[in-house]
């Protein structure tokens, strides 16, 4: 786990897919926001000349601040944003501060592979990636940009996923076949969260997604974008090239129910398997068990451990295991038990991309949540190349 104010990263290496980097780094405290960008734009130049990357080896990156709305506009001005040498680069902008007191964290992917691997800015929010004769579309910072009156919530979730769709369809794909997963921050989580649930299930099943068909692996958690009206705020990822023995739902029924029990549309996890390599997608998880019941109400530490027992018993059940993550993403939801948090963390992942974040999980009985992606090695030639 970094230290406050370092970078930390991770990487798998495949025999025909390339390799693929993930970097996290955490502003060091007690500066201000110009200087913090200024160090954190500094580790992950470090982290990366360390990994032998040129900078346009750069595909998503998402930047946690802890004022969206104040510090939104500076971060748009800094190589962290837009990088002339990297070329386009998919960029999320989320209000989640980074813990225990920085201003901003983040998160990095990168792709390296002797094959050429374009990237192709469809509009500002939407990036192609093609490699190996694969599309990948990566999607970020889709909100209504509401700054001038409130507008409903279910309203600014259909906008945000038509946005998506619209994108998906200009490369005919579609939300059914070729969405992986969902980023979905809410405002207010607390107040508005089940709006947007509700929302969010009756599109799905305009579009064919059902308790019969399949659901996306989602996190939906408390967050922000700049604009101060907007309650709804989402990134994807898209493959718009998958066959159909690539894509399997991941769940141990020992652990955890199926979402659907309890009437939210989401997938535990899913994996996209490759001929070298398989990833998990593994959705925002907390405490619960297989009824779908809160465990260890009001004990973060024994939380934060069932949470993490849940995304190995997921990972287990795709073939791979918590050794395998690439990164870790931590939500609390309240500031006071950080300390505890990243002690139990640090003992337990010391080299591993981790970053605690303050984000109100969608129940308020759990005090934590967790999620991630797990890459793990196949022998599986029959399926496409990474």
């Amino acid at each position: 786990m970094p230290v406050v104010g370092t970078a930390a990263t991770r990487s798998f290496r495949g025999p025909t897919g390339g390799t693929e980097h993930f970097i996290t780094v955490q502003a060091a405290a007690g500066l201000g926001l110009a200087a913090q960008i200024k160090h954190v734009e500094h580790r992950y130049a470090e982290a990366r000349t360390a990994l032998g990357l040129s900078a346009d080896s750069a595909v998503f990156r998402r930047i946690f601040l802890s004022d969206a709305p104040n510090q939104a506009a500076l971060v748009r001005e800094s190589r962290l944003f837009r990088d002339p040498d990297a070329g386009p680069v998919a960029v999320s902008i989320v209000q989640q501060p980074p813990m225990p007191d920085a201003k901003l964290a983040l998160l990095a992917y990168h792709l390296e592979d002797a094959a050429p691997v374009g990237k192709q800015q469809l509009s500002p929010n939407h990036l192609l990636v093609r490699k190996n004769g694969a599309r990948h579309l990566w999607s970020t910072r889709l909100c209504t940009g509401a700054t001038t009156e409130p507008t409903p919530t279910a309203g600014q979730t259909r906008e945000v996923f038509a946005n998506l769709i619209d994108a998906l369809s200009s490369q005919g794909g579609t939300l059914r076949d070729n969405c992986v997963r969902t980023w979905i921050y809410v405002k207010d989580v607390d107040v508005f969260y089940r709006e947007m649930v509700a929302s969010r299930t009756a599109l799905f099943e305009q579009y064919g997604l059902t308790r019969d068909t399949h659901y996306l692996a989602s996190t939906g958690i408390e967050g922000a974008c700049a604009h101060r009206y907007d309650t709804v705020l989402m990134d994807a990822y898209c493959n718009l090239d998958l066959v159909p023995d690539q894509v399997t739902y991941l769940n141990d029924f020992d652990c955890l129910c199926a979402t659907k029990d309890y009437n939210v549309t989401f997938e535990r996890g899913t994996r996209i398997g490759y001929a070298d390599r398989a990833h998990h997608f593994i959705s925002g998880t907390a405490s619960i068990d297989n009824a779908g019941r809160v465990l260890h109400p009001g004990d973060v530490l024994r939380q934060l451990g069932r949470a993490l027992e849940n995304v190995d018993a997921l990972l287990r059940s795709g073939g791979a295991g918590l050794g395998n993550m690439t990164h870790l993403l931590v939500y609390l939801r309240d500031a006071a038990d950080f300390h505890r948090v990243e002690a139990s963390l640090q003992e337990r992942f010391r080299d591993l991309p981790l970053l605690i974040l303050r984000g109100a999980v969608c129940r308020p009985d759990w005090l934590i949540e967790v999620e991630g992606i797990a890459i793990a090695a196949a022998d599986s030639p029959h399926l496409p190349r990474f």
